[in-house]
């Protein structure tokens, strides 16, 4: 019972809070809190001003408003909520801005349907699914806008005896919206700011109710340290931070991450959040490797909610880039 016990661990974290500003969510849709992709996860999930490619659209949908490559990417998590794989292609056009189609899974983890015998009839899949479509362009030279729009699915599909009832399905729809502002043409300093998860409802099964989904607004920065070249050769120093405010889903959170890049190939990272009520790690440590056209980004969070078996979370990303 996956769904469950995630539920009752993240209510359980919430619910001073939650109380205090006099607020109910559905429990089915805190899925949305969870993060995705390797690179912010390994900062700290401080991204909201970054540019990391496909994985930003879950973050800034303006951060890919100036990638002039193509992207197929799989960014995959294994936390106490389940097995996550966001699989994303981004299409830039040269005139048009950038567009995008994602869909993202999180996987609960099987559920077997007994007789009155305790004899096994069918299996119920339970899935947390959105799909989303992203569209970012450039509004001037140092400003770029974009949004998705999502749908957002829990779904409880069922193979066996009981697949003659049809899958039950609860389904919302929202919308995010992101722009991120340099300071210059090329400037180091990088502003961006984010609004996740507008619009949409949600019946709970606790309040038999539509409740609101986990509306978040992400405000940070992200600044490129020069001087870094001038005592590591060919290495480079990102610094990053962001505030959020997720309502009554977990308050008010700081996020702080770094990372260091050697030759544009080699990336370490490492993160931090603090003051977050939602029990996400409070550290994070992350690599990436790129060859070519093909990236890989690993990152490890500590503390917070852990893996299934207590291990700590994992999130890995692939990307290949055309």
């Amino acid at each position: 019972m996956r769904r469950l016990l995630f539920s009752v661990g993240l209510s359980a974290l919430l619910a001073g809070h939650a109380r205090a500003q006099g607020q109910a969510g559905s429990e089915g849709s805190l899925f949305l809190l969870l993060p995705t992709g390797a690179q912010a996860v390994g900062m700290g999930q401080a991204m909201v001003a970054g540019k990391p490619g496909s994985e930003g659209i879950w973050w800034n949908p303006a951060s890919i408003a100036d990638q002039d490559k193509r992207e197929l990417a799989i960014h995959h998590s294994k936390t106490i909520a389940g097995a996550g794989d966001a699989l994303t292609f981004v299409l830039p056009t040269s005139s048009y801005g950038t567009a995008a189609l994602s869909v993202n899974i999180l996987n609960l983890g099987d559920q077997q349907v007994t007789d009155a015998n305790n004899d096994v009839i069918g299996v119920i899949f339970p899935r947390d699914v959105v799909l989303a479509g992203t569209y970012a362009a450039s509004v001037t030279k140092r400003l770029t806008a974009g949004f998705n729009y999502k749908v957002v699915q829990i779904r409880f599909d069922c193979s066996g005896e009981c697949s003659s009832v049809g899958p039950e399905v609860k389904s919302s729809r929202a919308v995010d919206v992101g722009a991120q502002y340099e300071v210059e043409v090329g400037a180091p300093l990088t502003f961006g700011v984010a609004i996740r998860n507008l619009g949409g409802k949600l019946n709970s099964t606790e309040t038999n109710r539509s409740d609101p989904l986990p509306t978040q607004v992400d405000i940070g920065a992200m600044y490129r340290l020069k001087f870094i070249d001038h005592y590591l050769k060919d290495t480079e120093l990102r610094a990053a931070g962001s505030y959020i405010n997720s309502r009554a889903f977990g308050g008010k959170s700081v996020r702080l991450g770094t990372d260091v890049t050697y030759q544009g190939k080699l990336h370490l990272r490492a993160g931090f959040v603090g003051h977050d009520r939602r029990g996400d790690a409070s550290a994070a440590l992350g690599l990436g490797l790129q060859s070519g056209g093909f990236v890989f980004d690993i990152a490890r969070t500590f503390g917070g909610l852990p893996a299934e078996g207590g291990q700590a979370p994992v999130y890995v990303s692939l990307r290949y880039l055309f």
